[in-house]
């Protein structure tokens, strides 16, 4: 084959564009145009116009395909099959782990927390008793016995404090006095005891003298009396009788009136509670051994903050087990003694931290149980052995892969473990998930 031959078969040169590249002695009419002089041969002039949707759909399946072999081509590469080396190249695992914790030494506390409620207590019942103080008549100038009645009262709501009128029978004011024992008999010159103690440390802290504050009612007393009982609005006999007062262990929050001025003398009053806001729990009888008198937890409010309350009353299991009881005999189905509960008390002393609640659904901390001076960490560090057990990741100082710590765990609270291993010490790092 002659040199010219030979050229005339050698494949075009492909230009940048993707086209053959044209010489210079070449005719440069474009095809279409050589194309469209050429006349159409007559088996394709019958033919009907190709559908252009069909080609659409054609071209766009073209172009999805492509795509696809674009996305799986820079799979390939990413994952070193197409870096040129056979494939035997691989991406390493980390010698470090992906994060790391400290190992601390701590005092870890385990707790159980349980339901309680935050209001003023259980209310207690004021009685009239001015029937039994014999002061009819006094005070309105009214008749005695029927005669009496009540003739002011307090708002639900209201806080009582020492000296202040629990209520009024016939416009003679019955107060408040704190103490521990009730006025029970009368007292009078000559009468000694815990309960003349009483009276007297309340007359001096209202601001009345004349007296020394002992077991001894003298005369000193009777005088102090009369003058406080004029205060009062009621006749001043120097002596007090039961009914004369109400004795509380502090001021008073009313809770519910159980009377109205103009109803007779002689029958409830009211309830009241303590005026701070207090803690109760029915605790389950299981849990008993973590509470003590004097011992603290941690009341979680529904708004997520905290604050700290102090046992001060635990009684004794009761409640769900007495009502039982009562039901079995009335020929209900007895729910058993497994169900009692044992009634705790817990004091805010910081009553600033319990916002605006007075009265809510909360929760109580109680500790469980403390290990003082121990290592721990979080309990995602721990890895499994095969076998059995678990181990601690310690990442070398730098670089490399880092030691297996076998560990023995201890008390698990708030999310951290107690470890004990050879060579943990406090600040040391371990892995952690990331």
């Amino acid at each position: 084959m002659t040199t010219q031959e030979e050229a005339e078969h050698l494949p075009a040169v492909v230009a940048p564009g993707g086209a053959p590249a044209v010489t210079e002695e070449t005719d440069r009419t474009p095809a279409v145009a050589e194309e469209a002089g050429k006349p159409a041969p007559a088996e394709e002039a019958d033919r009907p116009p190709v559908d252009r949707r069909r080609r659409r759909t054609r071209r766009t399946a073209l172009i999805v395909v492509v795509a696809i072999a674009v996305v799986a081509a820079g799979a390939l590469a990413a994952t070193g099959v197409l870096s040129g080396d056979d494939g035997s190249s691989t991406t390493a695992a980390p010698d470090r782990p992906v994060a790391t914790a400290k190992i601390q030494r701590m005092t870890l506390t385990s707790t159980e927390s349980v339901d309680g409620t935050l209001g003023h207590g259980e209310p207690t019942t004021v009685t009239d008793g001015s029937a039994a103080s014999g002061q009819g008549g006094q005070g309105g100038g009214q008749g005695g016995g029927g005669d009496e009645f009540i003739t002011r009262v307090p708002g639900e709501g209201d806080t009582l404090s020492r000296g202040e009128a629990v209520y009024r029978v016939n416009e003679r004011e019955v107060p408040l006095l704190y103490g521990a024992i009730p006025f029970y008999r009368t007292l009078e010159p000559g009468s000694e005891g815990a309960d003349v103690r009483m009276l007297e440390r309340n007359l001096d802290a209202l601001g009345y003298d004349g007296f020394t504050v002992n077991d001894e009612y003298t005369s000193g007393t009777a005088e102090a009396v009369k003058e406080w009982q004029d205060d009062l609005n009621a006749e001043e006999t120097g002596t007090v009788r039961p009914g004369d007062a109400v004795v509380a262990s502090g001021s008073r929050r009313v809770a519910k009136l159980k009377t109205s001025p103009g109803a007779l003398a002689g029958g409830e009053v009211l309830t009241w509670t303590g005026t701070k806001r207090i803690v109760s729990v029915d605790l389950d009888p299981r849990y008993e051994d973590l509470v003590k008198e004097g011992s603290k937890a941690t009341v979680r409010l529904p708004d997520g903050s905290t604050v700290v309350g102090e046992v001060t009353d635990i009684g004794t299991a009761g409640g769900d087990a007495a009502a039982a009881g009562a039901g079995a005999a009335a020929g209900g189905e007895s729910q058993g003694a497994d169900e009692a509960t044992l009634p705790v008390r817990l004091k805010i002393d910081d009553q600033k931290k319990l916002g605006r609640y007075q009265a809510a659904s909360v929760d109580v901390i109680l500790e469980a149980d403390s290990r003082k001076d121990v290592l721990a960490v979080p309990v995602n560090a721990l890895m499994a052995r095969p076998g059995g057990g678990y181990t601690l990741e310690v990442p070398a100082a730098a670089g490399g892969s880092g030691d297996m710590v076998p560990v023995k765990l201890g008390m698990f609270a708030n999310g951290l473990v107690e470890v004990t291993g050879p060579g943990l010490k406090e600040g040391m790092d371990v892995g952690v998930p990331k």
